[in-house]
C-alpha cells in the first residue's frame, strides 16, 4: 500500500459515521478486552499461554488459523490488487495457499505435532540443533516485528483516511487492547478473538459482494460492465494471458505464480511461518491438528468474494476510474487503495458502515495480534530460555511471555511510525517473504524428508539462502538492469521479482544444503525418530471411516480447487 499516496488522499475523509456505526465499533473493542480478561484465569502455564493448552478443536484452530492471516494486506492491499491487476490477484488466495495448507496438514503436521515443539524453531532445534534454531528465530522475531508494524500503521493510515481519524490514536488504540487480551490470555486469547474477528470481517465485507453483485446485474453483468469500462484489457480470467510477460496487467509469467508462488512463497509462509502453524499447534490432538489446515484451506479459497470481488465491481460500477500512485500524487484522485472504502460508503448505510469499518478493524487486529502472539512465543522459547536463561520454572517463561507481549506491541509501535520513511509497504512485506521464508522452507522441508541432511548443513543452507536473497534485492536496487536476470524479463514487475528472488534463495538454499551435508556425516538414525519420514512411525487412521479421514478432506478440498481455477481459467 503506497504510504505517499495515502498520506497525499488523507486531508479529505471518504466516510462518516453516526452513534449507532460508533458504538458497534466500541462494542467491538469492549468483546475483545472481555474476553481476554474471562480467558486469563485458563492461561497459567506454559502450555497453556503459548499453546493454548493443546485443547483446541480441528474447527477453532482452522479458523484462527486462516483468521491469523486476515490482516490490513488483505483486506485493502488485495482489494486494490483486484481493482488494478483484476481477477489475478485470486492467485494469491488459490495457487498461492491452498495446495500448501494441504500438504502442511497431511505431510508436515505429523512433525510439528509428535515431536511436541512449541514453535517451527524449536522444531529446526531437534533436527538440526542450536545455530539453525537460533538464525530462525532471531530472523522471525525481526520479521514479525516489522509485520506487526506494518498492521498498525496500514490501519492507522486507512482510519484517517476513511474516517478522519489521528493517525497516532489509531495505532495506539488498536495495539494496547491487543497488547492487553494478549498479555491476560496468550494464545488461548488470540485465538477466540480471531475466531470473533473471522465472522466479522465476513459479515462486514459480504454485504459488499452481495449488494455489488445485484447492482451489476450478477457476475455475467459485472463481467460486461468492466469489458465496456476498459475495453482491451482481460480483468476476469486466472490463466489467460499469462503466457508472456507483456500479455497480463501483473508483468508476470505462469511459471512465477506456479513456481515462485505456488510452491515456494506459498509453501514456505503456510508451512513454516510461525504465526500461522502456532494455531494448528494448539490443536488437541494429530487428527485435529492435521483437520485444521484443511478446514482453513475451505474456508480461505472463499475469502476472494470478500476480498478480490469488491475490487472487480469496483472496476464494474465506480463513476470515476481509479489510478496508481504517481497519478493520484499529481491529481488528488481516488487510488487503488481506496476500493474497499469507495465500496462501503456506497453501499453501507448507519449500522451497517459501521458493521464494515468494524470488519476492517477487526482485520487489522487480527493480523497484528498473530505477529505478536507468535513473536512472545518464539522470544521466550527460542531466544530467551535457549541463549539467556536456560533453566527456570514455568511460571517465570509465562510471566516473560506476558512482558515480551507487551515489550513486542511497544517495538511494533516504533515500527509502524519507521514504515512511515518507506514509499511502498507492499514491496518491503514481499520483500522480506522472500528474505525469510522461502529459504526457511527449504531448510524444514529436507530436515523433514531427507535422512541425510545434517546439523551444519541446516544451518549454512539456511544463511546462503537468506542472504542471497538480500543480496539479489540490493542488486536490482543498486542496478535496476539486474532485473533480466533475477526475474527472467525485462518486462517483469515488482511482483514478479519477488516471485523469482523467492524462488531463486529456496534453490540456493537446497543446494547449498545438500552439499554441506555430503561433506558431513548425518545424526544416527535413532536421534531423528518424530522428526523425519523414514525414521518415524506416523500413526495410521485405519480405524476411522474413510470420511473422517484428513486426507479424504483434502482430496475434496483440492478437488474443488481445480474446478475453481477451470471455471475462472
Amino acid at each position: 500500500m503506497p504510504t505517499a499516496l495515502l498520506l497525499a488522499a488523507a486531508s479529505n475523509k471518504l466516510l462518516s459515521l453516526n452513534a449507532v456505526d460508533l458504538a458497534v465499533i466500541a462494542l467491538y473493542f469492549i468483546m475483545c478486552l472481555g474476553i481476554g480478561f474471562y480467558l486469563k484465569r485458563f492461561a497459567n502455564t506454559g502450555e497453556d499461554f503459548f499453546l493454548a493448552g493443546r485443547d483446541m478443536s480441528a474447527w477453532i484452530a482452522g479458523l484462527s488459523f486462516v483468521a491469523a492471516n486476515l490482516g490490513s494486506l488483505e483486506l485493502m492491499g488485495w482489494a486494490a490488487s483486484a481493482y488494478q491487476y483484476g481477477i489475478l490477484a485470486t492467485h494469491w488466495y488459490w495457487i498461492g495457499a491452498i495446495p500448501a495448507m494441504l500438504f502442511l496438514g497431511i505431510v508436515m503436521m505429523p512433525f510439528y505435532y509428535i515431536s511436541k515443539t512449541h514453535s517451527v524453531p524449536g522444531y529446526l532445534k531437534l533436527r538440526f540443533g542450536e545455530p539453525a534454531r537460533a538464525l530462525s528465530a532471531i530472523s522471525f522475531g525481526f520479521m514479525t516485528l516489522l509485520m506487526s508494524g506494518i498492521n498498525m500503521y496500514s490501519m492507522a493510515l486507512v482510519m484517517k483516511i476513511i474516517l478522519g481519524w489521528d493517525i497516532s490514536f489509531s495505532i495506539w488504540v488498536s495495539s494496547l487492547t491487543v497488547a492487553v487480551y494478549v498479555f491476560l490470555g496468550g494464545l488461548l486469547s488470540a485465538i477466540f478473538n480471531e475466531v470473533l474477528q473471522f465472522f466479522l470481517i465476513w459479515l462486514g465485507a459480504i454485504l459488499i459482494s452481495i449488494i455489488g453483485l445485484k447492482e451489476a446485474g450478477g457476475w455475467s453483468g459485472m463481467v460486461a460492465r468492466i469489458h465496456k469500462n476498459f475495453p482491451g484489457q482481460d480483468y476476469t480470467h486466472l490463466w489467460q494471458g499469462l503466457g508472456h510477460f507483456a500479455d497480463n496487467p501483473m508483468g508476470i509469467h505462469w511459471t512465477g505464480i506456479v513456481l515462485g508462488l505456488g510452491f515456494v512463497i506459498s509453501f514456505g509462509y503456510w508451512t513454516t511461518d510461525f504465526l500461522v502453524v502456532q494455531r494448528v499447534l494448539s490443536a488437541r490432538d494429530l487428527r485435529s491438528a492435521k483437520m485444521a489446515p484443511i478446514i482453513g484451506a475451505a474456508f480461505k479459497m472463499c475469502v476472494p468474494f470478500i476480498v478480490i470481488l469488491p475490487g472487480l465491481l469496483g472496476l464494474a460500477v465506480l463513476p470515476e476510474h481509479l489510478v496508481g500512485e504517481a497519478q493520484a500524487n499529481a491529481t488528488g484522485l481516488h487510488s487503488y487503495n481506496e476500493v474497499l472504502p469507495l465500496m462501503l460508503a456506497r453501499y453501507c448505510g448507519p449500522g451497517l458502515l459501521g458493521l464494515g469499518i468494524t470488519a476492517l478493524i477487526a482485520g487489522f487486529m487480527s493480523g497484528m495480534a498473530g505477529n505478536v502472539s507468535a513473536f512472545t512465543t518464539v522470544w521466550t522459547y527460542d531466544i530467551y530460555r535457549a541463549l539467556i536463561r536456560k533453566t527456570a520454572p514455568d511460571s517465570h517463561y509465562v510471566a516473560m511471555g506476558r512482558w515480551s507481549t507487551v515489550v513486542g506491541v511497544l517495538v511494533s509501535i516504533g515500527t509502524a511510525y519507521l514504515v512511515m520513511q518507506f514509499l511502498s509497504i507492499m514491496d518491503y512485506v514481499q520483500a522480506l517473504f522472500s528474505f525469510f521464508i522461502a529459504p526457511l522452507f527449504g531448510t524444514v522441508i529436507l530436515g523433514m524428508l531427507w535422512k541425510r541432511a545434517t546439523p551444519a548443513a541446516g544451518f549454512w543452507g539456511l544463511l546462503a539462502g537468506t542472504l542471497s536473497s538480500i543480496g539479489m534485492w540490493l542488486w536490482v536496487k543498486v542496478d535496476p538492469s539486474a532485473l533480466r536476470y533475477v526475474a527472467l524479463s525485462t518486462d517483469a514487475k515488482d511482483m514478479a521479482e519477488n516471485m523469482y528472488r523467492a524462488l531463486w534463495s529456496w534453490i540456493i538454499c537446497v543446494i547449498v544444503t545438500v552439499i554441506v551435508s555430503y561433506l558431513g556425516q548425518p545424526k544416527p538414525e535413532s536421534e531423528l525418530v518424530g522428526l523425519v519420514y523414514g525414521a518415524t512411525e506416523i500413526p495410521h487412521e485405519r480405524d476411522l471411516a474413510f470420511y473422517q479421514r484428513p486426507l479424504f478432506w483434502a482430496a475434496v478440498v483440492f478437488a474443488v480447487f481445480l474446478a475453481l481455477n477451470i471455471i475462472f481459467w
